[in-house]
């Protein structure tokens, strides 16, 4: 076999997503072995994406149609840009939203109001546009912040509150109209989350789930409803919430044989912890069920210019993919100068930030440092086994459908690293740039 490519992002030395020419480099100093084993096949992977939220397609209707266009090939072109294939929808208002939102009029027990006509402005014009650049489907997940608030404990859509027992049967009713009413503008909604977040009190769209009512939820409301509406086939996801506490929450839901028949899997964010192990022990688990990344975002704003935001996520991509998880969602994949539009100010950063007021795209470490997995690793490769000797070189490896092996390596340190590996008989040594992530192509032709 031989290096056919080698792609680089580094802080220093100006590559972004950069093919260079592969030598023999070393420097002075110790050589990091990595070992990669292309006879351990493990989780198959489903892509890359990010969330078309109303702020990031309010956000690209301000700025010219050709950076618009920019934007989508950036993400969703699968040869000038970073081959997207996954995107997340939310089902009526979250916080980056304009406002608080839904779909029907107020006390509509039967839904005879249901409409998205809404999302027909902005949010699904940006998804027809991102499949046709993708060219061959993108899988869409979508997830509720919150029910209407004359659903709620709290009679209002934020801050929390609980789904009265005596709506649970129309909520559930709600996910399948919503489902069937993207069917009928030619999306096709791949899966459901329960609840974003369900363990949260947010001063935005939220609703609170115990692990129990998530359950019960699911066994005798939302589980029958999607089968008895022909929609057995949509993927089910719980949690959809942080992973300090997913394995406890998957515990109580998926030892339920009558709730776990309906579920495809659990979706993670990474806020609050890196416990990557949790995700590993979810699996260990439940062999049989799936685990997604469904969120993850730089919070407190814009952050324009710094690189420890890309580091973020390459490092909770590794961690996370060596424990099984089986592809990755970014939360907005634009936002404007602010970090916004968010209704209730809760600002953060996007891999591309779109300076309405001047017109100009910024790109972001992030995006590039998404950009070393999602361009090289494609849907239907699988994770092979790999290992660094030296955690300060981070390391994932996969083998792609047409058999090129793909291997990743991170390097967050201050200081160039040598290394070494090997795949099937041949050696190569190289030096990982301090704060730099590399990507080797490895095939035979």
């Amino acid at each position: 076999m031989q290096i056919k490519k080698v792609i680089e992002t580094a802080k220093d030395n100006g590559s972004r997503l950069t093919e260079i020419d592969f030598k023999y480099e070393k420097i002075d100093g110790d050589s990091v072995t990595i070992d990669i084993h292309m006879d351990q096949e493990y989780q198959e992977m489903i892509g890359f994406g990010g969330a078309f939220t109303e702020a990031a397609a309010v956000t690209l209707s301000k700025i010219s149609t050709d950076k618009r266009q920019e934007v989508l090939e950036r993400y969703f072109d699968q040869e000038k840009g970073i081959g997207y294939s996954l995107g997340r929808v939310h089902i009526h208002s979250c916080d980056f939203s304009l406002g608080n939102y839904t779909y029907v009029e107020e006390n509509d027990h039967e839904l005879k109001s249901f409409s998205i006509s809404r999302d027909k402005t902005h949010i699904i014009p940006l998804i027809k546009d991102a499949m046709k650049q993708r060219g061959d489907g993108i899988k869409l997940l979508a997830s509720p912040w919150s029910p209407p608030a004359w659903m709620k404990s709290n009679h209002e859509m934020n801050n929390g509150g609980k789904l009265l027992d005596s709506y649970k049967d129309i909520w559930a009713r709600y996910y399948t109209k919503f489902i069937k009413a993207y069917e009928d503008e030619g999306l096709d909604v791949w899966g459901i989350t329960v609840q974003n977040e369900p363990a949260a009190v947010q001063v935005w769209d939220s609703c609170i789930y115990s692990a129990e009512e998530e359950r019960d939820f699911i066994k005798d409301h939302l589980g029958p409803t999607m089968y008895k509406e022909g929609l057995q086939d949509t993927k089910i996801l719980i949690w959809d919430h942080n992973r300090d506490i997913m394995v406890e929450r998957a515990k109580r839901i998926l030892e339920d044989d009558e709730a776990a028949q309906y579920v495809w899997g659990t979706g993670f964010h990474w806020y609050v912890s890196e416990e990557f192990d949790n995700v590993g022990k979810v699996h260990q688990l439940f062999p049989d069920k799936h685990l997604l990344f469904t969120e993850g975002c730089q919070e407190g704003g814009v952050k324009l210019g710094e690189w420890y935001t890309g580091e973020r996520y390459a490092r909770n991509m590794i961690g996370d993919f060596n424990n099984w998880c089986e592809g990755y969602l970014d939360w907005n994949i634009v936002l404007d100068e602010t970090g916004g539009p968010n209704h209730v100010n809760n600002l953060c950063d996007a891999p591309i930030i779109a300076d309405t007021q001047a017109n100009e795209l910024h790109y972001n470490s992030s995006y590039y440092y998404i950009g070393q997995f999602s361009k090289y690793v494609m849907p239907g490769a699988k994770r092979i086994g790999s290992c660094s000797q030296d955690n300060k070189l981070k390391v994932c490896a996969f083998k792609n459908p047409n058999e090129d092996i793909i291997l990743i390596l991170l390097n967050e340190s201050e200081a160039a690293l040598n290394y070494c590996f090997k795949v099937a008989d041949e050696q190569f040594n190289a030096v990982a740039a301090p704060h730099s992530i590399r990507t080797y192509v490895v095939g035979n032709d």
